[in-house]
């Protein structure tokens, strides 16, 4: 049986704003979600919260990977874990070279995720981290930009400093194939390509998808879905995911919009009777 994100009556916060107001949903290996809704419904907030982004406040629910209940972890843990968040707007880091970086995390992924125990460190000091040798990590590399048809000069560059909308998602998309997560969350990485970066971007994640492989793809238009296509999507409103479907359900809502969805006053009144 492969790994499964499971998700259970999920309830955050940000600065004591209610965003996220009970999300059920799972995610196994091999599936691949999309979570759709417009803006302010929580999709990031979701793909934030699971990753453990300190700024947001689990109210209530629970996070399950593994059979573990991951509320408590650290991102960095999480990541170890194997799971994995492809961010909206990755973040430029001047002077880190994407091969280094690289080679720094897939060290740091290998370690695996199990802290330290009590007393089995009485030092204080970190431990020596297992490095990938230079020759294996060069090997696997290739292997990686090959697979995805990415320049040998993509590498010695710095982490998206300079880079076009559609290389920093590319970026993001090497990363995913030499870690091999489990578990990606793809928050909007559609957002801000034009039709052409849109596919080439698109057939990057088609050429790392597989058994082993399950993804949670938020995106607020249907057009990427013409390229990947999920085998679950989902539509997200004021916090909940209120339905779900196959493929038609994203063409549905490219043709009627977002609104036929929406709860009903009466719906949201009935809701907050019944939590009073």
């Amino acid at each position: 049986m492969g790994s499964e994100l499971v998700i259970k009556n999920l309830h955050a916060n940000i600065e004591g704003k209610p965003i996220l107001r009970g999300v059920d949903l799972v995610v196994r290996q091999g599936e691949i979600h999309a979570l759709m809704g417009p803006n302010g419904s929580g999709k990031s907030t979701l793909a934030n919260v699971i990753m453990g982004n300190p700024q947001y406040e689990v109210t209530d629910g629970e996070i399950w990977f593994k059979g573990e209940n991951i509320l408590e972890y650290s991102p960095d843990r999480r990541a170890r874990m194997r799971l994995f968040l492809a961010f909206q707007y990755p973040m430029s880091i001047p002077g880190v070279s994407v091969a280094n970086f690289l080679r720094r995390a897939l060290e740091a992924v290998r370690e695996g995720n199990k802290p330290v125990e009590e007393g089995e460190n009485p030092t204080g000091r970190m431990s020596k981290r297992k490095t990938v040798p230079p020759g294996e990590f060069r090997k696997l590399l290739q292997e990686k930009m090959r697979l995805l048809k990415v320049d040998n000069s993509f590498i010695n560059r710095s982490i998206n400093d300079g880079f076009s909308g559609g290389e920093k998602k590319r970026a993001e998309i090497l990363q995913m194939a030499l870690l091999e997560p489990e578990i990606a969350l793809m928050d909007e990485t559609d957002s801000g390509l034009d039709i052409d970066a849109l596919r080439i971007v698109s057939e990057s994640v088609n050429a790392i998808t597989g058994p082993n492989l399950g993804i949670l793809l938020i995106t607020h238009y249907q057009r990427m879905l013409n390229y990947i296509k999920p085998d679950f999507v989902h539509v997200m409103f004021n916090g909940r995911i209120v339905k779900s479907g196959g493929k038609d359900l994203a063409l549905e809502l490219e043709e009627k919009g977002y609104e036929w969805l929406k709860p009903s006053d009466e719906e949201n009144e009935n809701e907050v009777t019944a939590n009073a």
